[in-house]
Parts: structure tokens; C-alpha cells; sequence
């Protein structure tokens, strides 16, 4: 996913790409303080320049504890001219001489020479990345926010497969990201011990068979079975996610997800998925989903979310017995109250 250009920043003239978009260039910033996106960058330029040239030589710096000189020395052309990677940490730390350094270099960048600068965010080097946001040295910013919602995550594993040339389905993508939310270094851990062990396409019960006590929890299996009309095998998925600790609030959340999904859809038919804010897989999801649905019973659920998400969160002395209600309305399509 391609990062805003220019967000929170002065006008930017250099490409603001996402961390599945980095390519080489003669200084490539990478900012923002989700390290695990960094990590990944980095990586894939590595692997991209190697597989250029095996030849590729990679050194490491550190911006706070830098000596005078060592980044123009490391840039300057060997007897053999083998291509380089000069990969720089901390420069939100920068030390005075790196500062200088780096600036020196911004107006002549060392032919067959790719400089990356790693910076977590802060003012510390503003005068370095103003230069090189301007344009000077011919760089790229990589952006690497935090990622927050469960979209951005399935956003983030999906590239993951998608870069490994491996498909993933849906239901499988979205089992992935609710067992492993709380942590991206795991989520992206799993996703890479899925494309390594796994063959073939990667579905549900692949992701079930690695991670079932992970995914046996994840909230999304209650709204599914209750949505599908399957009210038993919600109750008992109920039962499960609870007995192994899940939170009632992240349970109803991931049903408002879900119903507030189907009900765009069902307002807009005919709509594409960018114009509804959302992902063509998720529009599709949403339209089998709707299956046996009319529009007031859509109405009674969300009506019924509301009362849910006020119950668990202390309107209500008993969390689990509005958690049965939902479930109760929904698997009956909105019809139990109506």
C-alpha cells in the first residue's frame, strides 16, 4: 500500500513510496517507527540488488556513533567497481559528523552506490531530510507508519504472499491477521513460515493446522458462523473464544465489522469496491454474506450491535449473556426481534 505523500510534512518532491513498492535509488529514506516494515524494506533491497549483481557489497553504519569520512570512503569506487549497499541506522541520533557527511554526499551521490538511511522519526537530522525530500541526491522516502487497523494488516500479509508469488485466500488471510493482530513481527513471522512449509495455494484449514490454537479464538469464526445462520456452531465458538480468554469487546467488534461491511454493500449495489472504501475480496465476502438477508433484518442487527457494544463495555452486569443475544439475532438474519 503506497504511503500519502506530503502527509503531516512540507511539500515533498521525491516519491513517497509503501514498504512493498522499495527499489533501489541513490538514497532511499526509510521513515516512520514500525520497525518490522523497515526490517522488510531493507531486505527486499538487498535481495533486489543481489540479484542484479551477486557481486553486491553491503556495509553497515551507525549515525550515532559515526566517525568523519567512514560513509564517503565506503561509497568511494573499488579497483573491481562491484556495486554497494551502505545501509545507515539510527540517523534520528544522528551524531554532527554524520549530518555532514551525509550532506556532502546528497550533492554527489557515488555512481552504483545505494545509501540507505533508516530514521524512526523526530527532528534530529530535519536539515538532511528537508534536502533530500526536496529533491537533492535523487533519492526515495519509503514510508513505514505504524500499522494500527486490521485492515492495514491484511494490506501488509497479503503483499507478504503476494511478493512470495503464493495465494492466500480470504478467509484464510483474515483467520491469519485476528490470531496474530497484537503483534506484526508475528503475523509476519507466520505469513513466512506459511509460504516456506505450505504448499499450494493457502487456505482456512492450512492456516488451521499451523496456528489452530491461535485462530480457534480469533472472533471472526463466531460472526462467521453466526452470520451464515449457523447458530449452534456460533454458541459453541462462543464458548470456546471465552473459555480461552478472548475479550467480549473484541468480539462484538469484529461482528459491527462485519454487519457495517454487509450493510454498505447492501446499500450500494452496483458500486465498485474503491468507491465504498473498500477491498474487492472484502465486497465479495459481503455479498455471499448477505445471502438470505433483507434490509430490515440488517437493521435490527445493527440495532442489536449497539445494545452488545454498550453491554460489554458495563451497561450491562453479565458480558456473555449479550454475547449469546447477538449471536442469537444475528444467526436468525435480524428476524428474532423484528
Amino acid at each position: 500500500m503506497a504511503a500519502r505523500p506530503g502527509t503531516g510534512r512540507s511539500k515533498t518532491a521525491i516519491p513517497q513510496l509503501g514498504w512493498s513498492e522499495a527499489r533501489p535509488a541513490p538514497i532511499v529514506l526509510v521513515s516512520g517507527g514500525e520497525d518490522v516494515l523497515a526490517e522488510r524494506t531493507l531486505t527486499m533491497l538487498r535481495e533486489t540488488l543481489r540479484a542484479d549483481d551477486p557481486a553486491l557489497e553491503v556495509s553497515d553504519l551507525e549515525a550515532d556513533g559515526y566517525t568523519r569520512g567512514t560513509l564517503l570512503t565506503l561509497a568511494s569506487p573499488s579497483l573491481f567497481g562491484e556495486p554497494r549497499l551502505i545501509r545507515v541506522t539510527g540517523v534520528e541520533k544522528s551524531s554532527d559528523e554524520f549530518l555532514l557527511d551525509a550532506l556532502e554526499y546528497l550533492a554527489a551521490p557515488a555512481e552504483g552506490t545505494t545509501v540507505v538511511l533508516r530514521h524512526r522519526g523526530g527532528n534530529r537530522g530535519k536539515k538532511l531530510l528537508d534536502a533530500l525530500r526536496a529533491g537533492e541526491g535523487g533519492g526515495i522516502e519509503v514510508v513505514c507508519a505504524e500499522l494500527k487497523r486490521d485492515a492495514d494488516k491484511q494490506d501488509f500479509a497479503a503483499a507478504e504472499f503476494r511478493l512470495a508469488g503464493r495465494r492466500i485466500a480470504p478467509a484464510a488471510l483474515r483467520a491469519l491477521v485476528g490470531a496474530f493482530s497484537d503483534d506484526l513481527g508475528e503475523l509476519a513471522a507466520a505469513c513466512r513460515q506459511l509460504i516456506a512449509d505450505a504448499t499450494g495455494d493457502i487456505d482456512e484449514a492450512a492456516v488451521r493446522r499451523y496456528y489452530g490454537g491461535r485462530v480457534e479464538t480469533n472472533a471472526f469464526e463466531v460472526a462467521d458462523a453466526a452470520i451464515a445462520g449457523r447458530h449452534g456452531d456460533a454458541l459453541i465458538a462462543l464458548r470456546h473464544a471465552l473459555d480461552s480468554g478472548a475479550d467480549p469487546v473484541p468480539i462484538v467488534a469484529a461482528f459491527a465489522m462485519k454487519i457495517r461491511t454487509m450493510a454498505k454493500v447492501a446499500g450500494s449495489r452496483g458500486a465498485t469496491a474503491s468507491s465504498l472504501g473498500l477491498a474487492p475480496w472484502q465486497v465479495d465476502r459481503a455479498r455471499r454474506d448477505l445471502a438470505g438477508w433483507s434490509d430490515e433484518g440488517l437493521g435490527v442487527a445493527i440495532q442489536a450491535l449497539a445494545a452488545a457494544d454498550a453491554a460489554v463495555k458495563g451497561a450491562e452486569r453479565d458480558p456473555v449473556f449479550a454475547l449469546e443475544r447477538l449471536v442469537g439475532v444475528i444467526a436468525a438474519r435480524g428476524r428474532a426481534l423484528a
